[in-house]
């Protein structure tokens, strides 16, 4: 059988237990062995030098492993402490569909209850005091909304449960599990004293009465009550044993572990023989320390009595069993008794009696109220494995209360770690407006934390592990957004369209940035508001074009005469001549010698795309992909062909018209698998393709165009050579 190992760490005694339950519920104690405190290291309950603490958990666990013959590495052990809060809350579950209600649900439930709890706590919690929960109670049952003793195998649609929930200090905790570590044990299971005795001491069917316990210690008395079936309070006072064995010091003049001889001689004999610190020895009867000790036994009694009324909705109870080394001095049971107004045959020690279930195998063991804790802290690990995790968390000491889900995250937040340095954090956005609509762009992700545990990577959900190394180094944010006019589609893929002497011409839309002009490579900022404009003035539409004007020749604009400024909107028609044809420069023309607007005008014009193509009589402008790399790479003698190209020959003078020159150099391409030959010029160009075939840069409908030359991504202004194999295609979306 696998033995359960439990360790009563009282203020005057540590009791080790080890034994094992069998299949009827019977509990066998293998090996026990008690070993008191060689100083007063503990004070109420409470570690206070962890190092003899820890000393003598150690001299137990190896007296322990001798009579086994075995290692004893886990334990399950208690916790005291005069800060004990409670809570009781009402917790449910519902199922997807009717199921059968199994130990999983039941324990889900739990935990549940225990988390909901701790929320509570939390919210009133008017202490400096971090609490943990340190065990916990199931006060009734509910299957679909009506009270059930027990859920287990029955099926429902709704399970809930009513449950009792206490929690202690951390540091009350933290002594616990440093000693406990020193000792060189792990913690299998921890809970709260009066949990572990009532088990023992309240059979289940004892519940239905309202009954109290109350397991009198060296430095608290624990408290439980029972009601309808349910245990419904756990309290706890800094009073105990101690109390009287400091009285009895003072009054017989001898050190503590000799009081403490005394007060344990006068519960077993008449008299009570002892040394004082002069060495000489004396022999007493015990009714003089029964005096001695009789009003501090008062005072604790009162004590005890007023903490069973407050726990019980003020008022007594039908009965009450005392347990604990400290409940057995003289004229307790009887004091306790005359304080909660019971007859005195309901107030009596539990010992023996309670203990039916227990089988020692060593035979020199007396059953007595002292071993119903021990023995119950072993019992409570079959019905609650309510332990803590304890890991390092970027060098701190954290613990975790394990409901058999923790994540590296859940240390990350007990720990304090901020939410936002565990997730990758985004650059700053940009929030914007185009032609009314708002308009988002996100920042550039950043890196996500870099999580290990025992040096390894790992991530946020990993399972945590017992003891583990845990390092977060913080997220990173990611680059500021950045979002330039020319990556929206309403300039990538609005146009406007003009008839210029009898043609379509296609252009961008204008884009407006706060009232103002801005050319394609402005970069969008926090709250602009952006517009495309609906109309073009004849000057930039000429400049659009590449064209100079005649400005001594009347300009009309929907058959209306006109100049340069008159605005043109969508479908007008504009009539005029040109006296000049080629990439009108900037500084050529007298377009900056207009008013502050147009010289932004200007300075969009000077970036724009001086290719044009004729097919079916319209003239086409290609989107901002080709204007852009276009423009600056064109030469001056390709602007003039591809402008001649889109205008009529009879509309042109007769010294304009160029016929092609025999003596150029002539090469052929396969383009989309035809052969075009190219002639008329020294050098071709990529973009020269498009004044040879048949293309319509009109088709595309928001779609990029693909240029591919030999089998890789070709450049607008990239020289051409005999044999070039080149695809031209557009994209789908």
């Amino acid at each position: 059988m696998n033995n359960v190992f439990g360790l009563d760490i009282g203020t005057r005694n540590v009791v080790g237990t080890v034994g094992y339950q069998t299949d009827d519920k019977e509990f066998v104690v293998t090996a026990q062995y008690v070993r008191e405190h060689e100083t007063r290291a503990m004070l109420d309950g409470q570690i206070h030098d962890i190092g003899r603490v820890a000393k003598t958990i150690k001299e137990v666990k190896d007296e322990l492993e001798k009579q086994t013959g075995q290692p004893l590495e886990e334990v399950c052990i208690a916790a005291a402490g005069r800060v004990l809060k409670t809570v009781t809350t009402h917790v449910e579950y519902e199922y997807a569909q009717e199921s059968v209600v199994t130990g999983g649900d039941v324990h889900t439930l739990n935990l549940l209850g225990i988390e909901k709890a701790q929320e509570a706590l939390k919210e009133v919690n008017d202490t400096s005091y971090k609490f943990y929960c340190v065990g916990y109670s199931t006060v009734k049952f509910f299957l679909n909304d009506e009270v059930f003793i027990s859920l287990e195998g029955h099926k429902a649609n709704k399970i809930g449960e009513d449950i009792i929930v206490t929690f202690l200090p951390e540091d009350v905790v933290d002594g616990l599990y440093a000693a406990v570590g020193q000792a060189g044990l792990s913690v299998a299971n921890m809970t709260l004293e009066p949990i572990a005795a009532i088990n023992v001491a309240i059979p289940e069917n004892y519940r239905m009465l309202n009954i109290a316990l109350v397991d009198v210690g060296a430095g608290t008395s624990d408290i439980s009550i029972t009601r309808d079936g349910s245990i419904i309070a756990y309290g706890m006072i800094p009073h105990a044993g101690d109390e009287m064995t400091e009285v009895i010091v003072q009054h017989f003049l001898v050190d503590f572990n000799m009081a403490e001889s005394i007060k344990l001689q006068s519960t077993t004999s008449d008299t009570v023989t002892y040394k004082d610190i002069m060495s000489i020895e004396h022999t007493i009867p015990a009714q003089d320390v029964w005096d001695v000790a009789a009003p501090v036994v008062d005072n604790i009694a009162q004590e005890v009595s007023a903490k069973i009324r407050e726990l019980n909705g003020d008022k007594t109870v039908s009965a009450c069993f005392v347990v604990g080394g400290g409940g057995k001095i003289h004229g307790f049971t009887e004091k306790l008794a005359e304080d909660l107004d019971l007859p005195e045959e309901r107030v009596a020690l539990r010992g023996e009696e309670v203990l039916g279930d227990v089988t020692f195998e060593q035979e020199d063991i007396t059953k007595d109220p002292l071993l119903v804790t021990p023995i119950g802290i072993c019992l409570n690990y079959y019905d609650q494995r309510n332990n803590f995790i304890m890991v390092r968390f970027n060098g701190e000491r954290i613990k975790l209360y394990d409901n058999n889900r923790l994540t590296i995250v859940d240390a990350a937040l007990q720990a304090g770690f901020p939410n936002d340095e565990l997730f990758p954090k985004r650059g700053t956005p940009i929030n914007f407006t185009v032609n009314g609509v708002a308009r988002l762009v996100r920042g550039e992700a950043g890196e996500g934390a870099v999580v290990t545990m025992n040096g390894k990577p790992a991530s946020i959900n990993t399972p945590l592990e017992p003891n583990s190394e845990i390092v977060i180094e913080p997220s990173t944010a990611g680059e500021a957004a950045e979002y330039k006019i020319s990556q929206l589609d309403e300039y990538n893929h609005s146009v406007i369209t003009f008839i210029i002497n009898g043609r379509k011409v296609s252009c961008p839309r204008f884009v407006q940035v706060n009232g103002r002009l801005e050319p394609e490579d402005y970069s969008i900022r926090e709250n602009d508001v952006i517009e495309t404009r609906n109309y073009y003035t004849v000057r930039q539409i000429a400049q659009f074009m590449n064209l100079v004007i005649d400005t001594d020749q009347m300009i009309f604009v929907n058959n209306e005469e006109a100049d340069l400024d008159t605005l043109v909107y969508e479908n007008f028609s504009v009539e005029w001549k040109t006296d000049e044809y080629g990439v009108a420069r900037i500084d050529n023309n007298n377009y900056n010698d207009t008013q502050e607007s147009d010289s932004d005008d200007a300075s969009v014009l000077a970036e724009r795309d001086a290719n044009s193509t004729e097919s079916d009589n319209t003239v086409t402008r290609t989107s901002e992909q080709m204007m852009n790399q276009v423009l600056d790479e064109l030469h001056d003698e390709f602007a003039k062909e591809a402008e001649a190209s889109a205008v009529p020959e009879n509309e042109l003078p007769k010294n304009d018209i160029q016929e092609e020159d025999s003596s150029k150099n002539t090469v052929t391409v396969i383009v989309n698998g035809e052969p075009v030959e190219l002639s008329g010029k020294d050098t071709y160009i990529f973009v020269d393709i498009f004044t040879h075939i048949s293309f319509d840069l009109q088709a595309g409908k928001g779609r990029a165009i693909a240029t591919v030359i030999n089998g890789r991504d070709a450049q607008f202004s990239e020289e051409l050579h005999e044999g070039d194999k080149i695809e031209l295609y557009w994209k789908e979306n």
